[in-house]
């Protein structure tokens, strides 16, 4: 079994207000779950306006599976308008 995490840290430019920043970072996480098969939660930076930090993780029996997954999820985020990557880091656990 492997177990991947990956770590984003987010930019959004356009927010004024938690409530904005909140609309943003929703959609996010609700396009990726919808697509891929990862849990996702907004882990850090919870009370700033213009940064989030999203922590993502999967399961699988494929390493390669699970390093292509977390990529993907990656160049998904890249590819938003509402959000800048600053940096992201993926780690794979083999049990």
């Amino acid at each position: 079994m492997t177990v991947g995490t990956c770590r984003v840290e987010l930019h959004l430019a356009g927010n004024s207000s938690l409530k904005g920043k909140r609309r943003v970072v929703k959609s996010l996480k609700d396009r990726i779950r919808g697509r891929f098969n990862v849990s996702i939660a907004e882990v850090d930076r919870l009370d700033e306006w213009q940064r989030a930090t999203l922590g993502i993780v999967c399961v699988s029996n494929s390493s390669r599976l699970v390093d292509e997954t977390l990529t993907k999820v990656v160049n998904l985020i890249e590819a938003d308008a509402d959000a800048v990557v600053l940096d992201y880091e993926i780690e794979l656990m083999a049990h």
